[in-house]
């Protein structure tokens, strides 16, 4: 009765042992030669579990790239957000605001994505751990399922039988004696290990499942963007003939300029759209400094309240009091911070943040784009003028959606990142080929450590490291 049980109890790891069948007679027949002849072969190093997580969450990156691709909006989903944009106040206050509030959502998204795709790369880790695990026993298991065969095939005899059969009995029970507890431990660990990884796949359906739902969200607030910016654009008072003489100009000033600072005062003084808007921008700063402190604090109160002035062209808190309070411009993970080893045997004067492929990029506080477009080694770069002296450089994206001159909102949309990793002075020595963002604080021409202005949320990497 036991060793049918005992058979039943190991019929699930029969798989495990197909491919490598085992032989007890030849290994009990000359077990001093094997060891003589054949020496133990050296034992594999572990796993690197840091090694081992990078190279899942790369693979599960790519599984979810081509899901992404397989993703798509209904016809009826299409119309939808279009009608919703048609119904929108067609004023440049609310379609900001509407973008502002598009990228919030879109960012909070994408922040989702990456949080489900390292659950996905910690549970295939994990799963990976036990099939090794099952892997490495497979001979155990062989032993234990053959010896349950071939007490199956010649069972104990009769004990009332004929004394040779007595004496075969009393063998028989002792050698399940020896043999059922160990067999038993050995069933109870494969029943373990079998019930984790079938919780552990249970998990990682349902964590997909979570994740295809909100990569079909994401792909929505993307396309609903995208109707907001075209909406913008046709709002926007300049011509398209002059943004492209000044797209023309900024061009040349970008190729005979040498510094960022060069670049920046040469913008400034000779681009009429960013010379005119920095000019008012300096006076309303200018204006808030003549205010009594009883308005200087009313003015605080409702920029913090969070529904500061739309139609304000400067910025709605001086610089220096953001301290803690300004979002990363993408969600992704920070490879790189000001002060570290660049690759070229000097010291980063910014921060690196990997992210997804068409990650949106918002502008991390109020400020008025000084340049947009291309500039040397820094690839696509925007120069934001957030008062107080300092600006704030981001580069490495594909797609830039503002144009210089214009000033922006904390929170809104001003670039897309591309599918790859832009090849730039600014990442190089990076592991990765994934789309890097890099983020420079400037105070009066020098570079400063921006780390102070971020959240604590956007900056558990800065933590750990300082």
């Amino acid at each position: 009765m036991i060793l049918p049980a005992l058979a039943a109890g190991f019929g699930v790891a029969v798989i495990l042992v197909l491919t490598s069948p085992f032989s007890v007679r030849a290994q009990d027949a000359a077990p001093e030669a094997a060891q003589s002849s054949n020496p133990p072969p050296a034992e594999a190093p572990p796993p690197d579990p840091a090694a081992e997580l990078a190279a899942k969450r790369d693979q599960t990156r790519a599984e979810l790239e081509t899901l992404s691709k397989t993703i798509s909006l209904s016809s009826d989903k299409v119309s939808e957000l279009q009608q919703s944009i048609s119904n929108l106040e067609k004023s440049t206050q609310s379609v900001r605001q509407a973008l502002i509030d598009s990228a919030a959502r879109r960012k909070g998204l994408e922040k989702q994505i990456l949080e489900s795709e390292k659950k996905l790369a910690d549970l295939g880790v994990k799963e990976d751990g036990i099939r090794r695990s099952l892997h490495e026993r497979r001979g155990l298991l062989a032993e234990v399922l053959a010896a349950l065969q071939r007490m199956g095939r010649n069972p104990p005899p009769a004990l009332l039988v004929t004394p040779d059969d007595a004496l075969a009995s009393v063998r028989s029970a002792i050698l399940l004696g020896a043999v059922v507890p160990g067999i038993r431990k050995e069933t109870d660990k494969l029943a373990a290990d079998l019930a984790s990884l079938a919780a552990l796949q249970t998990a990682s359906a349902a964590e997909k499942a979570r994740l295809t739902a909100t990569m079909t969200d994401s792909i929505e607030e993307e396309r609903r963007m995208d109707l907001l910016l075209a909406e913008n654009d046709k709002l926007s008072r300049s011509s398209a003939a002059e943004l492209q003489a000044e797209k023309k100009r900024s061009e040349e000033l970008a190729g005979k300029a040498t510094s960022l600072e060069g670049l920046v005062a040469s913008m400034e003084s000779e681009i009429a759209s960013v010379r005119e808007a920095a000019a008012a921008a300096r006076q309303a700063e200018e204006n808030r400094k003549l205010l009594t402190d009883e308005q200087r604090a009313q003015a605080k109160a409702l920029a913090e309240s969070g529904v500061p002035d739309k139609n304000r062209i400067a910025p709605a808190y001086p610089f220096a009091e953001l301290r803690a309070k300004l979002e990363l411009p993408v969600a992704g993970d920070i490879l790189r911070q000001f002060g570290d080893a660049d690759g070229t045997g000097h010291e980063a004067m910014g921060m690196t943040v990997a992210t997804n492929p068409e990650t949106v990029v918002t502008a991390p506080a109020d400020g008025l784009v000084v340049f947009a477009g291309a500039f040397r080694s820094y690839g696509q770069m925007i120069i934001l003028d957030a008062g107080d002296g300092y600006h704030l450089v981001l580069s490495g994206m594909d797609t830039i959606n503002t144009r210089q001159g214009k000033f922006v909102f904390a929170g809104e949309p001003l670039a897309v990142m591309g599918a790859k990793r832009v090849a730039s002075a600014t990442a190089l020595a990076l592991e990765t080929d994934r789309p890097t963002l890099y983020i420079e604080f400037r105070k009066d021409g020098k570079p400063v450590d921006s780390r102070p202005w971020w959240t604590a949320k956007d900056t558990g990497k800065a933590r750990n490291d300082s």
